[in-house]
């Protein structure tokens, strides 16, 4: 007999088999029970997370001899047709190969039909999202109207190509992506069943580059058990990944830790020498640095995920909250910068140099193994490290860095100092005064719905001594007032203003000030009508319109650039 897959051989086939999405089996199974079962669902999740395994399931217990139940039975003819793929009226199409619109009709057609051998017919349409346009409008007709025997089971990965129309008509189940723990779990069971020797490491390994699909994680089993011998060792299964070892991630972390370049330099050498997939490695890296602020913030938390070994309790002390936070984000960017490279191995290495180089000023220390700067370059660090805080750090890193020095700590580097009032605004105390609220509002920056909300308000009266400013707003305006927004205003407003100002709101009332919109709207009135003034005392142009009979359309008229810029 030929080898089954283990993917196909232990596909669920029973609710109760289904892992980690208990959230769908419980709805499904609650409209078994209660006959309340909707003619057309959907269901959306990323790959191997069980949308056509539940798809069979829902079609096995409508149809099966002792239903429809929310368990069948699994032995009649019914429940082994559907599991073996042959049952004639569960009608089974990959939405991806059959697009056209013609294809949709031909199977479309036969839904009037009755069922041939259970008691309702089921189509299940695999990656439905890949239907045509013509596609869905045909199946449209029928996903609103569908005989009482005719029940549709759509499954895709990519819920939104699908027009909103066909949304509107199915009741949708997402499905979420598996946790390590959880696939880890099922591949214990099943290769406990199958009767070959394992270890955790292994296990766990594989169910972490499952990445949340439980067919990939039994695909990769397969591969683990074929590379292995029958036996799933955390060892081999690295080597088949080509995962960095363990011992290369403490030694590389602990060299970080105490700054020994060498020693990273020579680990990174050793990894050269295996087939290593320098992302996953990046990956590996990131997830004991993660572990290890998570210790150093909330130690219960990475106890309760079993994650506190001796090298994160180690690093933990070893590191600063500042350096492992620094590395970790060295270590995202690395991940992006990774397929620039000229190769994988010198990219991996050129992010962990720059983990050795770049760290908080206050936390730098000495790198060994690094050389003496020479006496010019020692008497003119001052100004080399002024500059190298503006361009040393990676993009995206906002602290201060300074790279550290075999001789000299590093230190932080501090702005100049100026006079508390060098360079200070004198104060303005005539805020309410229309013309002055209209500059502040055209200098002040403000963008989107807070220059818009600016623009709409009036300036009432200005306490200078209290530094308050009332302040009119239409009430039909008022949607445009939040909190958010009035705290940025009167932030812009205290730097405009060289002194503390709060706002007062009130209500508009008939002779409320002009506002800053009011203002630019007159503003361009008066423009068009000197501009059409303009053309129409235009010699040339009064020329042409007593010999061609025309007429000027004064909405038409719009001042130049140069008529601009003269006033």
């Amino acid at each position: 007999m030929s080898y089954q897959a283990l993917a196909r051989k232990w596909r669920p086939r029973y609710f109760a088999d289904v892992v980690g999405q208990s959230h769908v089996v419980s709805a499904l199974t609650t409209a078994l029970e209660q006959n309340r079962v909707h003619h057309a669902f959907l269901f959306t999740g990323t790959r191997g997370v069980g949308k056509t395994t539940l798809a069979r399931l829902l079609a096995k217990a409508l149809n099966c001899d002792q239903g429809p139940c929310a368990e069948p039975c699994g032995s009649c003819v019914t429940c082994v047709g559907v599991d073996e793929g042959r049952f004639i009226d569960l009608i089974e199409i990959d939405a991806a190969s059959r697009t056209r619109v013609d294809d949709t009709r031909e199977i479309l057609d036969n839904v009037q039909y009755a069922p041939t051998q259970g008691r309702c017919k089921v189509y299940l349409i695999d990656e439905v999202h890949m239907l045509s346009g013509h596609s869905f409008n045909a199946l449209l007709k029928t996903l609103e109207e569908p005989p009482p025997h005719v029940k549709f089971l759509l499954a895709t990965t990519d819920p939104q190509k699908l027009p909103a129309t066909i949304l509107s008509r199915c009741l949708q189940f997402n499905l979420r992506v598996l946790r390590p723990e959880e696939i880890a779990g099922q591949l214990e069971k099943i290769i406990s069943a199958e009767g070959l020797t394992f270890d955790e490491s292994g296990l766990s390994t594989l169910a972490r580059a499952a990445a949340g699909s439980m067919r990939d994680g039994l695909s990769l089993l397969d591969q683990g058990i074929a590379f292995g011998n029958g036996a799933v060792t955390g060892s081999d299964v690295r080597d088949m990944l080509g995962m960095i070892e363990h011992q290369h991630v403490d030694t590389l972390l602990r060299a970080l830790a105490s700054g020994e370049g060498a020693t990273l330099l020579d680990t990174v050498a050793q990894m050269a020498m295996r087939s290593i997939d320098y992302m996953g490695a990046l990956d590996d890296l990131l997830l004991v640095l993660h572990d290890v602020s998570l210790y150093q913030v909330l130690p219960k938390a990475v106890a309760a995920k079993q994650g506190d070994s001796d090298l994160v309790k180690q690093l933990a002390q070893d590191m600063s909250k500042e350096d492992v936070q620094l590395y970790y984000q060295i270590g995202l960017h690395g991940k992006r910068d990774l397929p620039l490279a000229p190769d994988p191995a010198s990219g991996f290495e050129m992010t962990l140099l720059r983990m050795l180089t770049f760290r908080p000023a206050e936390n730098a220390a000495p790198v060994s193994g690094s050389a003496k700067p020479k006496t010019k370059a020692a008497a003119d660090a001052p100004t080399r490290k002024k500059a190298e805080s503006k361009t040393a750090a990676p993009a995206g890193l906002d602290r201060a860095v300074a790279p550290p020095d075999s001789t000299e700590p590093a230190t932080r580097v501090e702005a100049p100092s100026t006079p508390a009032n060098e360079g200070a605004k004198e104060p303005v105390h005539d805020l309410a005064d229309p013309d002055t609220w209209a500059q502040f509002v055209q200098d002040a920056g403000l963008k989107g719905v807070s220059r818009e909300f600016a623009m709409n308000l009036a300036p009432q009266t200005y306490d200078s001594a209290r530094g308050i400013l009332t302040v009119s707003l239409t009430p039909s305006l008022a949607r445009l007032h939040s909190k958010s927004r009035q705290n940025a205003l009167e932030k812009a407003l205290t730097q405009f203003s060289g002194i503390s100002v709060s706002l007062r709101m009130i209500e508009a009332g008939e002779q409320a000030p002009e506002t800053p919109a009011q203002n630019q709207s007159r503003r361009e009135e008066e423009e068009k009508e000197r501009a059409y003034k303009t053309l129409m005392d235009d010699p040339m142009v009064k020329d042409i319109m007593a010999r061609f009979d025309a007429t000027a359309v004064p909405e038409s008229v719009r001042p130049g650039k140069q008529q601009r810029n003269s006033e």
